[in-house]
């Protein structure tokens, strides 16, 4: 079920913020330096899905010459959160978002470039609509798989997100 409750250019315009390289580069670095300098960036992002990359380079190395675990967290949690921000800030009421809780498997060495994608859109503006109409809090785990340039998994994230509606 898809609700829709904003005017799609609100999501729309934020989306187009995001898949602008520069002005996200800039954002990163404004808001999340640790991210920006591991190369951690948006490859492409819809309402519903959100793809980002991590490459292995040596500021996301650990010492077993691959990338570290917290570069890795960093990717998936970014493909999930930036799509809970995007539908948050179309929402018609104040809503804050916490990450509040990860789980992280780990199955191969990540060597090379490692893509996250995130495709909950519709369950995270769902989880924001119920907290806008009820008033209550909602929670959502998230899945969020991490893989290679040729689609072998490197590592798979359940991230936990809570929303809540702030009052005026």
């Amino acid at each position: 079920m898809t609700l829709h409750m904003a005017t799609p250019s609100s999501t729309e315009r934020f989306i187009a913020k995001v898949n602008n390289r520069f002005k996200f580069s800039l954002f990163l670095l404004y808001k999340l330096p640790s991210a920006w300098m591991a190369g951690v960036r948006v490859r492409s992002m819809t309402a519903e899905t959100c793809t980002t990359v991590v490459p292995y380079r040596w500021l996301s190395q650990n010492p077993f010459r691959s990338t570290y675990f917290a570069c890795l967290a960093m990717a998936a949690e970014m493909s999930s959160g930036v799509l809970a921000m995007a539908h948050a800030d179309a929402a018609p009421a104040k809503v804050s978002m916490l990450v509040t809780g990860m789980e992280g498997l780990f199955l191969k060495k990540a060597k090379n470039k490692t893509y996250f994608t995130c495709n909950a859109g519709n369950d995270i503006l769902n989880a924001i609509h119920q907290t806008v109409q009820t008033g209550e809090s909602s929670a959502l785990t998230i899945s969020v798989a991490g893989v290679s340039e040729d689609g072998t998994e490197i590592a798979r994230f359940m991230i936990t997100w809570s929303f809540k509606k702030i009052s005026s």
